[in-house]
């Protein structure tokens, strides 16, 4: 959209101190859009969200008033239907302080002429019969697949009738164009010129126009393959507007059985291949590929194909649970139900009922902490993927319960917690699983028996504080040669005589933190697989030659003791991306950077200022080190770090 681009342009984002984009939809509740606003400005610790939890509308605003008063903020509030609501909004926002700026969306135009009588909303105009035509040949007639077909009347005819149909609204015209890319003959497109026009025979007059834009979209989904249209009724589970990380997707596709396995291709590839599909059809939307312009990194659904997904997945898919009757318990009426998906408004959802068929668990987590509890696990014994959350005082230990070791046919397991974790003993019993998630933890100790699963392919642990301490038990684990993706640990002492870093032969994705340098190159230099690595702690690091063979994406982050890196010849031949946060201590980019001809992108977030402008070209004149950068096409250099 408009607004996203304004948001993500690169002049904007170095203009502005504090950014923040929120989504309101119809159910806006400005506490709670108040509440987010504050708690993304302030990043208060556990203590402080606690006392902003419990103040009233009038503190919030207040508060986030005198947050936001020295700041230069840019803030979006994304498709608001009410003007009241915006009415309690507006006067937690300093008016005009240091040019700050409020831009929000509506479909609504007289909430935007209210919003602001002074400034005439931007009103996005829908396209002529002329620009209709043409985006829709720009979709349907790629030069490809059709060559000269575009030309013949039979197809002009039939598409200028159905594009009238979509009244001039660009997402129905790419929808309805990339359907009829997949439609080779006339015939075909007569087929789908019928489906049109006699569902808007049985509508009203007044709804024809709504209705043919929603016909499209249906028709669009009724076209999909098999194997896609459950991939893309999973995609109702998340929020409005969430920006959907590709991987994480991927995974839970795979984790409910919709990617097949197949001989010939790995099932993360089938992924990509399926979300590729529903990208071409227009029924997901990039929101951001990675440096190399090709790969998706991340994705959203429009909101009316979102709707469109959520009634579809109604219908014995999915149940959504958008927010629960008791602030503490849910009672799951529905015994037979596959797939739960909870987007809680409560701080506490406490599940009962037996649910011999459940599949999924899904907990949608937005800014704040919701705990989630089941009663009995025995009765969700055919789980495959389960989210869970807990919330703990200062100090307190959650020892996840050794029950849930029995959930034999769990894939994919994501756990969130605020302070010290502890996993059962039991989780060495999960012989299926293949995804560990566990995020917002202080602090967490793994069994060993979590090394031992032989389908465990990916363990991602996000702790809360800048240096995490994961320990392992590095002796006794690591028989599974199978895990790809692992993220975050400490390689110590212990870990380096154990070479327990070395046994993941199949390792392509490393988070890692180093206590000493001299751990660095026998640990690593032998992953040959490694594709990406992000490295913390240490005072010194040595990228010796022919090291990282097929590294292509490397971040260092808040490394503050590291003063020397040094980068040998022939070192990472493979590497795209280099992203170094907050190593604040590194006098100079080391000279080996100039021989990594495949580097394509930089970005510097939070450097020291001198080495920053030692790399810069300022009125035609080049930085001392400028030499050093010279050949990467894109630098990106960031002051501080993003709130």
């Amino acid at each position: 959209t408009l607004a996203r681009k304004v948001y993500n342009h690169v002049d904007v984002r170095r203009h502005f101190d504090f950014l923040a984009w929120f989504s309101l939809s119809q159910q806006c509740k400005p506490r709670e859009v108040l509440l987010s606003v504050l708690m993304k400005v302030l990043s208060p610790s556990n203590d402080e969200r606690k006392k902003i939890e419990k103040m009233d509308e009038i503190e919030l605003r207040r508060t986030l008033f005198d947050a936001l008063k020295e700041k230069r903020y840019l803030v979006v509030l994304d498709d608001i239907w009410r003007s009241e609501d915006w009415d309690i909004l507006k006067p937690a926002f300093p008016r005009g302080t240091k040019g700050s700026k409020i831009l929000f969306t509506t479909r609504i135009k007289n909430v935007a002429s209210r919003a602001d009588p002074w400034s005439t909303p931007v009103e996005l105009s829908l396209l002529t019969d002329d620009e209709s035509w043409n985006l829709l040949c720009r979709k349907a007639f790629p030069r490809s697949r059709m060559g000269s077909q575009c030309c013949s009347e039979e197809f002009v005819k039939l598409g200028k009738e159905m594009v009238k149909k979509c009244g001039g609204l660009p997402l129905a015209i790419v929808v309805l164009g990339c359907l009829l890319a997949t439609k080779q003959s006339v015939a075909q497109w007569e087929m789908v010129h019928r489906n049109i026009h006699g569902h808007l025979n049985e509508l009203p007059h007044q709804d024809r126009q709504y209705g043919a834009v929603n016909r499209i979209l249906v028709l669009s989904y009724n076209d999909l393959p098999c194997p896609l249209k459950p991939c893309f009724l999973y995609l109702s589970h998340y929020p409005e507007d969430w920006e959907i990380t590709k991987k994480e997707l991927i995974r839970l596709w795979i984790a409910e059985g919709f990617i097949p396995e197949n001989e010939e291709f790995l099932m993360e590839d089938l992924g990509k291949n399926f979300l590729e599909e529903l990208i071409d059809r227009s029924l997901v939307q990039v929101s951001r590929r990675d440096y190399t312009g090709t790969n998706v990194g991340t994705c959203r659904v429009h909101d009316l194909l979102r709707d469109l997904c959520m009634k579809k997945a109604r219908e014995k898919f999915l149940e959504i649970i958008q927010q629960p009757l008791h602030e503490l318990e849910v009672t799951l009426a529905e015994s037979m139900l596959r797939r739960i998906s909870i987007h809680p408004r409560k701080s506490k959802v406490y599940l009962k009922g037996e649910h011999p068929k459940l599949r999924s668990l899904f907990f949608s987590q937005n800014e704040k902490f919701v705990e989630l509890s089941i009663s009995k696990y025995k009765s969700f014994k055919f789980l495959r993927v389960l989210t869970l959350a807990k919330r703990g005082n200062y100090d307190e230990e959650w020892h996840v319960s050794t029950e849930i070791g029995n959930l034999q046919h769990l894939k994919y397991l994501k756990l969130y917690y605020n302070y010290k974790m502890i996993l059962p003993r039991s989780f060495g019993k999960l012989k299926n699983l293949y995804t560990l998630y566990i995020k917002f933890c202080f602090d967490i100790v793994v069994p060993d028996g979590v090394f031992k699963l032989e389908r465990l392919r990916h363990i991602v642990i996000k702790v809360d504080r800048i240096l995490p301490v994961v320990e392992f038990g590095w002796r006794q684990g690591f028989t599974s040669k199978n895990i790809e993706t692992m993220k975050y640990m400490v390689v110590d002492e212990k870990a380096a005589e154990n070479n327990a870093v070395l046994r993941w032969t199949n390792i392509q994705s490393l988070g890692i933190a180093f206590t000493g340098a001299e751990y660095v190159k026998p640990t690593l230099i032998l992953l040959a697989k490694l594709q990406r690595l992000r490295a913390y702690i240490g005072s010194k690091m040595v990228c010796s030659a022919n090291g990282f063979p097929k590294l292509d994406y490397l971040q260092m982050s808040w490394l503050l003791e590291l003063e020397e890196w040094e980068i040998e010849e022939i070192a990472m031949p493979c590497l795209r991306e280099l992203k170094l946060i907050n190593v604040r201590s590194l006098r100079m980019l080391p000279e080996g950077l100039r021989y990594i001809t495949t580097l394509q992108e930089l970005n510097l977030i939070g450097m020291p200022l001198s080495l920053e402008e030692r790399i810069k070209v300022i009125d035609g004149r080049e930085g001392e080190e400028f030499y050093k950068v010279r050949h990467i096409p894109s630098i990106h250099i960031i002051n501080s770090i993003p709130t």
